[in-house]
């Protein structure tokens, strides 16, 4: 069965025992259609690989982008900010705090995420981080970069993610209220532009990384088409400015290609199915 993994190394024996529930080694039920991303995720070499090399990139961009004083990864940020110290921005789940343990849970209860049973995991403090996300983190403390965690978390999970991001060691600055919910002031919903522009006011913010378009620029509701379109839009900030990281499991990605729209399960895959692009035999 999956269980909370203690680290990658194990995740592999997770995987198996998640595989064999899923052949049907346990009580009957339809696979959860989210199986293969939570076990790429904690299983895959290549997840790890991807990761960790994209921190890895996402440094070195950092020291460029913390030597030339012109240089901002957010759209908000206004005004002469070249005197500004420098921050970065960063999302906390599936950026730099790995929840596959959680995805696993629902998996094996046969459960649809709910507040619930994401606060109670939450509130355990105990999910690992992402690869190469605490290298990198601490690599921006050390020169002299303030790391802002801008997430989308409640702001009564305030407490339990802090004590989860102290736990792993991520850097907190003294004195300054970095991690920044959803909820904590009246104005920031889940649309992180009043965040980032909150932060703007009093640094210039070097590079933003998140897993979600929304992490980079305001695109709540926007459909597939207008998704891609931000993204050639801004094409000249992927990999410099913004740094983003694979999440195949949940996001605005997949609520965009339903339509922004509350369904059932059932019409969900039926949906996600016609969205295929299957390849197919030409005509003769």
């Amino acid at each position: 069965m999956i269980v909370l993994r203690p680290s990658r190394r194990t995740a592999r024996t997770t995987a198996l025992g998640s595989v064999l529930f899923a052949c049907g080694c346990g009580a009957a039920r339809n696979p959860d259609t989210t199986l293969s991303a939570v076990l790429w995720v904690q299983s895959s070499a290549e997840y790890e690989a991807a990761a960790t090399g994209i921190y890895g990139a996402a440094t070195r961009v950092l020291e460029l982008g913390w030597a030339d004083s012109s240089w901002t990864a957010a759209t908000e940020q206004e005004g002469d900010y070249r005197r500004l110290p420098a921050a970065v921005i960063v999302d906390v789940d599936e950026t730099v705090l790995d929840n596959t343990p959680y995805q696993a849970r629902l998996i094996e209860d046969g459960a649809l995420y709910g507040p619930v049973s994401w606060g109670a995991w939450v509130a355990e403090a105990q999910a690992p981080a992402v690869p190469g996300a605490l290298e990198f983190t601490r690599a921006a403390a050390r020169t002299g970069v303030t790391v802002f965690y801008v997430t989308n978390r409640d702001s009564a999970l305030e407490d339990a993610t802090r004590a989860n991001l102290e736990r792993l060691g991520f850097p907190f600055a003294e004195g300054t209220d970095v991690i920044l919910t959803r909820g904590e002031r009246s104005q920031w919903g889940s649309d992180k532009s009043t965040r980032r522009a909150h932060v703007a006011q009093s640094f210039r913010i070097v590079l933003l990384v998140g897993d979600d378009l929304n992490d980079f620029v305001a695109a709540d509701r926007a459909s597939v088409t207008e998704r891609s379109a931000l993204v050639q839009r801004y094409r000249a900030y992927w990999g410099t400015r913004w740094i983003v990281l694979p999440n195949p499991m949940y996001g605005s990605w997949e609520r965009s290609l339903i339509g922004n729209v509350d369904l059932s399960e059932d019409d969900v895959l039926q949906l996600k199915r016609r969205r295929l692009e299957a390849a197919r035999q030409p005509p003769e």
